[in-house]
């Protein structure tokens, strides 16, 4: 795809929420959008929103844990110079002892190995720039535990040490590797996600938090981090909402 000399950055997970979120406020910072997610209808549908609005997008369909058709993107694309690893989630709050294997590959499949093969693919192109950036979207899931979480806090761990694993090997050359860790973040899917669509259960995660942060807050924070000047590398940037001190610490009006 053409972009025509103005500054590309690509957006995995960009279907809803976060992903969304910030492909809005990118697209409003100058770089042309390219919006990639699974779910083509809803990327499409925000690549008009955006295209209609006087900003530059593209929507590509793809499954971040497809190599083949993630090395058929990244051949498309004729420069990047922003790659914000968004693709990821959670899949059930179960104790170790009885959480299902398939959930905990699924979460590691899609966090952390699908972060890898976009930042493989593209790091060429990246580093072509001249003034490239990597955005690894983890959590604090990936600094600390909380009981339930270990299939999730296990795959945030892993997307964790890989951005602090980056930063060190490719230091030198002209990419940043920056690292955004939210905390809790009201979205609509989610909690819903999680909880494999049982509404009350993801409710429940948010009960009596007068203010979570939202995907809006989120994007806002990368787009600042991306936009510091070339010198400047953010290397963990960790945002909570006030009445969250930790996983496990929050502050709820019941």
């Amino acid at each position: 795809m053409s972009t025509a000399g103005t500054p590309v950055a690509v957006v995995t997970g960009a279907s809803s929420g976060i992903g969304a979120a910030t492909g809005r406020q990118l697209a409003a910072a100058g770089y042309h959008v390219v919006l990639t997610a699974r779910r083509k209808d809803r990327i499409e549908a925000l690549a008009a929103e955006l295209t209609a609005a006087g900003h530059r997008a593209t929507a590509y369909a793809l499954d971040v844990t497809d190599r083949p058709a993630v090395d058929s993107f990244a051949a498309t694309l004729d420069r990047c110079d922003v790659l914000v690893n968004n693709a990821g989630g959670a899949l059930g709050a179960d104790p170790v002892a009885t959480g299902d294997p398939a959930d905990w590959r699924r979460m590691f499949e899609v966090n952390v190995i699908g972060t890898l093969h976009l930042t493989q693919a593209l790091l060429p192109a990246l580093t072509a720039s001249g003034d490239g950036t990597v955005v690894i979207l983890s959590s604090t899931a990936g600094l600390s535990t909380y009981e339930g979480g270990g299939g999730y806090v296990a795959a945030k761990h892993g997307e964790h040490v890989l951005a602090e694993t980056l930063r060190l090997e490719i230091v030198g050359t002209p990419v940043r590797v920056i690292e955004i860790a939210p905390g809790m973040v009201r979205t609509e899917e989610f909690a819903t996600t999680r909880f494999r669509g049982d509404t009350d259960k993801a409710a429940k995660v948010y009960a009596g938090v007068a203010e979570p942060l939202t995907a809006d807050d989120v994007a806002d924070t990368i787009t600042w981090a991306v936009t510091r000047p070339s010198h400047v590398n953010i290397d963990l940037l960790v945002v909570r909402p006030r009445a969250q001190a930790s996983n496990s610490k929050v502050h709820r009006e019941l």
